[in-house]
């Protein structure tokens, strides 16, 4: 038997149903998903530094547990030193288990360690039904070692939904465990 996410078994099982209930879908496949999770991270000191890109990726590929790979300029800055084609960040996109995986990883043990958390803010929608979150350490990961880390950095990361509204967005990812902030 294949291995399947507890977050994956209770979409399935509760958050399916109580989806259906809330916004009275005739349809299984009217309900809300998530598609998608996109880690990225900036690295804007990589213009003078090439082994920060490395080190990017190396973090990305350890807290997600799928090779990162590095995004490249579109095009040329004069003011910031950067050229076409130059690596200046590093990305992940996640689909599937290992989607589900990040997102209760996330939830249950990375989230819980930033300071003084008060839960995350509502005002990340885009209209479309996606949500986007910054974290500013990435040493809120279990899986990062402090002690092997060169420098403090932050990442964004996007949950990609096929909501049509935001509404229904937040409806989904309070569902699925993320703690968004009481007003």
């Amino acid at each position: 038997m294949a291995y399947v996410s507890r977050l994956k078994l209770e979409y399935q099982d509760r958050i399916v149903k109580s989806l259906i209930k809330e916004y009275s879908y005739k349809n299984v496949m009217q309900v809300p998903k998530l598609k998608k999770i996109v880690v990225s991270r900036g690295v804007g000191a990589a213009v003078a530094d090439k082994k920060l890109i490395d080190h990017a990726v190396e973090e990305l590929t350890m807290i997600t547990g799928q090779r990162a790979i590095p995004t490249m300029s579109k095009k040329d800055v004069a003011a910031f030193k950067l050229r076409k084609g130059m690596p200046i960040g590093a990305k992940v996109t996640l689909r599937g288990e290992r989607m589900y995986e990040f997102l209760d990883r996330l939830v249950t043990s990375a989230l819980p360690r930033v300071r003084d958390f008060q839960g995350i803010k509502a005002t990340g929608f885009d209209g479309r039904g996606n949500y986007s979150l910054g974290v500013t350490e990435q040493i809120i990961f279990p899986e990062i070692n402090i002690d092997k880390i060169n420098r403090i950095n932050g990442m964004d990361i996007t949950f990609v939904t096929s909501a049509d509204t935001d509404k229904e967005a937040k409806s989904l990812l309070t569902e699925l465990g993320l703690p968004f902030k009481k007003k």
